[in-house]
């Protein structure tokens, strides 16, 4: 399986690292914590490392840790905007429950 984005995912991803200057791509992985267990996290990145699964998709490389790829393998990253509110969205096959703040999730 793989990691995709939607288009709109993709285009918030490059106009960030080109605001930046620096950037090859998004890190994707999960963190412990929260009420369900665990949360995902999102970093950009400025070199790969040598452990990286490395998906491209509308032209972004997402890079994820060997660790996390259990937890998200074939997620879907979309970007959207709610009201005032604006940010990534997880669409992952593997998520069974997450907990009422939207803050982490269980496998």
């Amino acid at each position: 399986m793989a990691i995709t984005l939607t288009e709109k995912a993709a285009k918030h991803i490059n106009r960030y690292i080109e605001r930046r200057g620096k950037g090859i791509g998004l890190r994707f992985g999960v963190r412990t914590t929260g009420c369900s267990g665990l949360a995902y996290k999102l970093e950009y990145v400025d070199e790969v490392t040598e452990d990286d699964h490395v998906f491209e998709s509308h032209g972004v490389k997402v890079f994820v840790d060997p660790k996390s790829m259990p937890y998200i393998d074939g997620t879907e990253l979309d970007f959207a905007r709610e009201g005032l509110n604006e940010g990534f969205k997880f669409n992952n096959p593997n998520e069974k429950d997450a907990c009422g703040c939207g803050e982490s999730f269980r496998i």
